[in-house]
């Protein structure tokens, strides 16, 4: 008798784990030379759109919540480490989507590339300005791209996924 094993739907962990952790130290390292080299507010323009800053976050996107009190910092970071949980549990479950677990190890590399800020430093480290004349885009980081593109790449995939079920 012979028996026939079916592959599991999901996969290694390793592969998306190690997406997230490429992000992670990009994200950290370019933090930690722009805190080394910039002091605190500073502006330097490297083009005639761009700036690199030194600004620290203590909200979430565009400083929501920034002037709380200091709670944020803990709610923001344990919803950080809940997101991180939950996508290792998805990224398991669906490992064989690459692309939807590509967009997802961006989006769980950002978030702990913000929690680490939150945790060591209190706030989060934001460093990219864009700009149009004297209208500033609220300053980012490289989490903080990472954590959109990611969800970009999960709206084009739904987007895919649903186009390929008609």
């Amino acid at each position: 008798m012979s028996r026939t094993l079916s592959k599991p739907a999901g996969g290694s962990l390793a592969p998306w784990l190690g997406v997230a952790v490429i992000v992670i130290l990009f994200d950290q390292l370019t933090k930690i030379a722009v805190a080394k080299v910039f002091a605190y507010g500073s502006s330097h323009a490297v083009t005639p759109f761009f700036n690199l800053v030194l600004v620290y976050n203590r909200g979430a996107a565009f400083s929501f919540l920034a002037m709380a009190g200091g709670w944020q910092r803990w709610a923001f970071t344990a919803l950080g480490v809940a997101a991180a949980l939950l996508i290792c549990y998805l990224l398991k479950r669906h490992g064989n989507q690459k692309l939807f677990c590509t967009a997802l190890a961006l989006i769980m590399g950002g978030a702990i590339g913000n929690v680490i800020d939150r945790l060591v430093y209190g706030h989060v480290i934001d460093f990219l300005d864009f700009h149009v004349g004297t209208w500033h885009w609220p300053a980012f980081n490289l989490a903080d791209s990472a954590i959109t593109v990611g969800a970009a790449l999960l709206v084009f995939d739904e987007l895919r996924r649903v186009r390929g079920a008609h």
